[in-house]
């Protein structure tokens, strides 16, 4: 008797142990979830006035070049920094992360994506200033640059039509090295500032700067180089093949010898971009129209309203203004803008697409989130919604649909059409393993040989052939490699979830086994489907998990090599 009374006095102490720690750790879960409401709603009260006021400063940079608008832009990025880079606020987070206390899942989100944030710039904040300072100064020189030629200034705008156009060896290559010389400009500034951002890197215990950039962003850098690795073993030979095809085209229009074929003569800067080798004109049915108004039809006719944005935008040349286009959410409440220096050809069709893409992604999260989710679930996957609609300028389907060109016609182009977007594709693949690597290399090493590098990279990827003796700083005439650094392997990611969002889009939606002649013209369920699927849960869920949500499968490259290589 008397043993069994102690058992059960031994159970019952057991039991109001295990129910006074149940309590504590109740209440010290109750502090934590307290302590993280409360640290959200300081950081909300500081953070959300700066970034409204940083991305208006940096719009109107945008548009007038002023130095005075890129030092406001600058005072605003440090205040910025001053705030991410706090250390008391680090830690509470870092507590609260560690304690493992916030079970509610919007509310883990939020604590993954701050501490990240956060966590990228635990360092010295004098050196955070420094790097946002040379980065400010670099791309002010990239804004207010324009190639002179003969005494004659000319834009962006003007080389890529005379890249595109003229069929004198001697001016394309004036004009090209023209370009050129804004390395040369910048490319000391862009050393110093690769240095810079390493040694902030390292000082967070990572190896350099673009392993940081990738794990910051929720990338694993061994899997993304995996990825790449598998995209080129996926693209070398069809595009080797296709390479053929463009160089017999161009020893024919240039009357050269293949051996003399230089970066050049391939249509535009970087050979990023396919060069126009079939019989289709595809600027033809741009030239006299209205992009905007053409954006606006289609855009609105499939559910995703953007007159608002248009009326908020800015998309023709101004002197001193940025060249490139670009969209952005000023306020993550609907203030969604884009920048474009549109020309009636199909580039600049394909880019209005392709921006307004990012615009409806930006227009349509849910405004119920909380603010620090109220972004895309990634970079890539607003990429892939402009890449997805970027590409219906060269559909001849979407031609036929939007610009009203007979059925004879459609039959005459739409075969060109499709091998020209395939030759993009696998012509803007191989370009980015070039970006890619280079980034990757000269993050690890940025004391070795950079133009070497940059040439190598450039002849086993793009197989264009290096000027001989040429010892420049091509890879400095890049704005992307200073502006927007380790970021460029997202358009290609882009790209597979572009192709695996289209193939779900067809088969599901559509009911159709057609992949390439689809607009989505008029069809509200499509944007039905992405407003709900895709921009709607913006960054509540890793990114991965958001695809595989939408699209019942994880990203996979599949889809992008049954459209494109196969």
């Amino acid at each position: 008797m008397k043993n069994q009374i102690s058992q059960s006095l031994t159970i019952f102490l057991a039991i109001i142990l295990s129910l006074l720690m149940i309590s504590c750790g109740s209440k010290k879960d109750e502090q934590m979830n307290n302590e993280f409401k409360e640290f959200i709603k300081n950081w909300e009260t500081q953070y959300i006035p700066l970034y409204k006021e940083a991305n208006l400063a940096y719009w109107d940079a945008s548009i007038s070049g002023k130095k005075e608008d890129f030092d406001k832009v600058l005072e605003l990025q440090n205040k910025i920094t001053a705030l991410f880079s706090d250390k008391e606020s680090f830690e509470k987070l870092k507590k609260i992360k560690e304690s493992g206390a916030i079970k509610d899942e919007i509310d883990k989100r939020q604590l993954e994506v701050l501490y990240l944030a956060y966590l990228g710039n635990q360092i010295d904040t004098s050196l955070l200033n420094a790097v946002n300072k040379l980065q400010n100064e670099i791309e002010q020189k990239y804004t207010n640059f324009r190639a002179e030629v003969n005494g004659k200034k000319l834009t962006d705008n003007e080389i890529e039509e005379i890249l595109t156009t003229s069929k004198n060896s001697k001016e394309l290559q004036a004009v090209w090295e023209a370009h050129k010389k804004i390395g040369t400009v910048v490319a000391d500034d862009i050393k110093q500032l690769v240095k810079m951002r390493n040694e902030i890197a390292k000082k967070l215990g990572f190896n350099n700067y673009h392993e940081m950039s990738l794990k910051l962003r929720e990338q694993d850098p061994n899997e993304i180089l995996k990825l790449f690795d598998e995209l080129d073993n996926l693209t070398k030979d069809a595009f080797a093949k296709e390479k053929e095809n463009i160089d017999k085209f161009f020893t024919e229009r240039y009357k050269i010898s293949k051996e003399d074929l230089m970066p050049w003569h391939y249509q535009n800067r970087f050979f990023q971009e396919a060069p126009k080798i079939y019989e289709v004109d595809l600027d033809v049915y741009y030239k006299d129209k209205d992009l905007v108004k053409l954006t606006s039809e289609y855009y609105n006719g499939i559910g995703l309203l953007i007159d608002d944005i248009i009326s908020k935008s800015d998309l023709f040349e101004k002197p001193g203004k940025n060249q490139h286009a670009y969209c952005t959410d000023i306020d993550n409440e609907g203030d969604v803008r884009v920048l474009c220096n549109i020309k009636p050809n199909e580039k600049w069709m394909n880019t209005m697409l392709h921006e307004y893409g990012h615009a409806v992604y930006d227009k349509f999260i849910d405004r119920q989130l909380p603010f620090s989710l109220r972004d895309p679930a990634h970079t890539f996957t607003t990429e892939a919604i402009a890449q997805l609609f970027g590409r219906m300028a060269t559909n001849a389907k979407w031609i036929k649909d939007m610009l009203g060109i007979r059925d004879e016609e459609f039959n005459k182009i739409k075969d060109d059409c499709f091998k020209s977007l395939r030759l993009h594709q696998l012509t803007f693949s191989r370009w980015s393993q070039v970006m890619f690597r280079f980034e990757k290399s000269m993050y690890e090493n940025p004391d070795q040989d950079l133009n070497k590098l940059w040439w190598d990279l450039v002849e086993k990827y793009q197989l264009l052939k290096k000027p001989e003796g040429r010892n420049q700083p091509d890879w400095a005439s890049k704005i992307h490699i200073a502006t927007v650094p380790c970021y460029y392997h997202n358009y290609l990611l882009g790209e597979l979830l572009a192709s695996q969002l289209q193939n779900y889009i067809v088969k599901n939606i559509i009911k159709s086994d057609d992949l390439i002649n689809q607009s989505f013209k008029n069809n509200t369920e499509v944007g039905k489907y992405l407003k709900e699927k895709v921009f709607a849960p913006g960054a509540k869920y890793f990114w991965n998990d958001m695809i595989e949500k939408a699209t019942g499968e994880k990203l996979t490259p599949k889809y992008y090599a049954k459209q494109f290589v196969n």
